[in-house]
């Protein structure tokens, strides 16, 4: 993700926008950091059905590039190429929702899978295996994990969704977008970031070891499955209902959180 552009160069150039407006320092900063959305549209292309073009996720994208230039605050304390992956990220995801490619029968067995685990799970009292899902759910275990990859390739937001809180105008806001910002300190916002941070790294600690270990080599390492597959001996199809699964529990629990938590 290299930019290919000097340091010093960059500073001068976001100076210059951001101090003068200088348009043409704007488009030079879009271009400078353009391997950003190649990055991240290669990433989210490896779990996306075969029809969705990544040189379409790579035209969503840079339109969060430039939304992240623009609104980038030099006084933060973050990365801007932190800040920018994920705003490419969530203007890729609003274009896929518009789309809405994703079958309505998937999303009512995702949906129908997330609430099975929480129910197996309260009256467990532990994460349920494959063969106790499927009895839940009236099939097979091959039926089961066959669903688990049909939900996989329609899966676009994953743990992205569960790192988002609404902004008082109803926008989604990203975890980074809620940092405290000097000329504007908000303990409330800083709070409720913290709380959800805290909700999720919580249930993820409770996920069964192997879909634990998925979701760090995946969100935390950037492996692919296939990279991720390689560490642990499987193939990429069994990392891809690993995950699946974990994003299904941690779903799941959060919804049964907020459920609880308004009752």
């Amino acid at each position: 993700m290299e930019t290919n552009v000097k340091s010093i160069e960059l500073k001068d150039l976001w100076r210059r926008y951001k101090r003068d407006g200088d348009e043409r320092a704007r488009e030079r900063l879009v271009i400078a950091y353009s391997p950003l959305v190649k990055y991240v549209s290669g990433r989210m292309a490896s779990g996306l059905p075969a029809h969705v073009e990544e040189a379409d996720l790579i035209s969503y994208g840079l339109g969060g590039l430039i939304s992240a230039i623009e609104r980038f605050e030099l006084e933060r304390e973050i990365k801007f190429e932190t800040y920018a992956i994920t705003r490419i990220k969530g203007a890729i995801i609003d274009e896929l929702r518009s789309l809405d490619w994703v079958p309505r029968s998937v999303r009512t067995r995702a949906r129908a899978i997330e609430r099975a685990n929480a129910k197996l799970e309260h009256k467990l009292q532990r994460a349920p295996i494959d063969d106790e899902m499927a009895d839940e759910l009236e099939m097979t275990v091959s039926d089961f994990q066959d669903a688990l990859l049909q939900i996989s390739n329609s899966t676009i937001a994953a743990l992205d969704e569960l790192w988002t809180v609404s902004g008082a105008s109803g926008d989604q806001v990203s975890l980074l977008d809620t940092l405290q910002d000097p000329g504007a300190p908000d303990p409330a916002a800083v709070m409720d970031a913290t709380d959800l941070k805290d909700r999720i790294a919580d249930a993820i600690a409770r996920l069964p070891e192997r879909e634990k270990l998925v979701v760090a080599l995946y969100y935390y390492e950037n492996l692919t499955l296939r990279e991720i597959g390689e560490v642990l001996g499987v193939t990429e199809s069994r990392v891809s209902q690993l995950h699946t699964k974990a994003v299904l529990r941690l779903r799941g629990r959060m919804s049964d959180e907020n459920i609880g938590g308004a009752a």
